[in-house]
């Protein structure tokens, strides 16, 4: 079995590269995986595309990554009145953003998990939201095609994990994490215990061990720079 355990929390991330596609979990400040944050902004990755409900606050959350610069696209439902830094690199068409509507972000990220091609939603019809997508009409009602959100990594927090990396999380950092963690190619947590197998009640398993392939236990934050 893979060793799924990581004692260096820079190692953790060591081999992403420049433009990745990474999914972020956390819902304002609650379940951000701030410690995965910092260590990918200690690597200098660039170029990279971020999948998260918010653009940071202030220079917490994804706001050190915009700060130096180092995403160029983001899929988003909410930036947030205090992403300062990402608001600075928009005015200045440094980046660029997708807004996706945030139940529809949950749906697209919970399609490429459960393998589908896609759905018809009636949010968004005759917005913004649906320039350049076919648009039909369904019982009645017009509908705009969503397509899925995949993604190279996702960056999680849970609470606990055991060895295998079975997950469970902490009030609302069951938000975008565990939906993250189905979606991505390899999904990364940072997780505030690592218990032995067992440990976890198999009823309160969140997140099942298949989903997860890096865990490192992370507390406090030291930013790059």
């Amino acid at each position: 079995m893979k060793q799924k355990v990581f004692s260096d929390i820079d190692a953790i991330v060591a081999d992403v590269p420049d433009g990745a596609r990474i999914m972020f979990g956390g819902f304002g400040g609650a379940g951000f995986p701030n410690n995965l944050i910092a260590a990918l902004a200690r690597k200098g990755a660039k170029e990279l595309v971020a999948i998260s409900n918010n653009c940071g606050t202030r220079d917490g959350e994804l706001g050190i990554l915009f700060k130096l610069d180092r995403i160029r696209h983001v899929i988003a439902s909410f930036p947030g009145p205090h992403s300062n830094y990402f608001q600075e690199r928009l005015a200045a068409k440094q980046v660029t953003i997708e807004l996706v509507p945030q139940g529809i972000l949950c749906e697209r990220m919970r399609a490429a998990a459960a393998g589908l091609l896609g759905f018809y939603t009636t949010d968004g019809v005759g917005t913004e939201v649906a320039v350049g997508k076919e648009e039909r009409t369904l019982d009645g009602k017009r509908c705009i095609l969503e397509m899925p959100i995949h993604a190279d990594f996702a960056f999680i927090k849970a609470q606990k994990a055991d060895e295998l990396g079975n997950l469970t999380y902490r009030l609302a950092a069951q938000n975008f994490n565990p939906i993250m963690a189905m979606a991505a190619n390899t999904t990364i947590v940072e997780v505030e215990e690592i218990v032995p197998v067992g440990a976890i009640d198999p009823e309160s398993v969140m997140t099942p061990a298949i989903f997860v392939h890096r865990i490192v236990q992370a507390k406090g934050i030291r930013y790059a720079g």
